[in-house]
């Protein structure tokens, strides 16, 4: 599997994200950082399109970090994001989790493929940020449905329980 790499731009008030290969947990601290600094704050936001098309693979937490963007959106009152997937196990898991409830999900290649930028990283991250970021991720998917309430539920649990005894 190739490497994660995460790009961006933003046209006039409408967030493109761009993930390309496998993205997973150690990657996500950028992406979780953008959200919160960017999309959550940007008063110019109109409307957010994830694009998963070079995507390969993506985990639970990653899926969470999106599921934010979605509930970001409609506390705003600005629609659904625009999800694009063309890879159909993807699509399975992205089902699987509720997301063609929050999203607006399109079988089509990329909108954009130039002049976009890579996300900036996030720098070094303590293992306590990191299962906090997990947590959270976990959290949001886990206020889609009661499906992924039930199936995360222990995880989140074990998490909070091993974050506790280390402080």
């Amino acid at each position: 599997m190739d490497a994660c790499k995460m790009q961006y731009a933003v046209l006039n008030g409408t967030y493109v994200l761009k993930l390309v290969g496998d993205v997973r947990v150690p990657t996500c601290t950028a992406l979780e950082t953008f959200v919160e600094q960017h999309i959550k704050h940007d008063e110019a936001l109109r409307a957010v399109l994830i694009d998963l098309t070079a995507t390969e693979s993506i985990d639970s937490t990653a899926l969470g970090l999106l599921a934010r963007i979605a509930v970001v959106l409609k506390q705003r009152g600005l629609g659904r994001p625009v999800l694009l997937c063309i890879n159909p196990d993807i699509e399975r898991i992205l089902l699987s989790m509720g997301f063609n409830t929050v999203f607006r999900m399109l079988h089509t290649t990329s909108a954009l493929s130039s002049g976009l930028d890579e996300l900036p990283s996030s720098g070094d991250i303590s293992e306590d940020a990191v299962a906090q970021q997990v947590i959270d991720a976990h959290r949001t998917l886990m206020s889609l449905n009661e499906s992924n309430s039930q199936a995360f539920r222990s995880l989140v649990d074990a998490l909070e329980s091993e974050k506790r005894c280390r402080d």
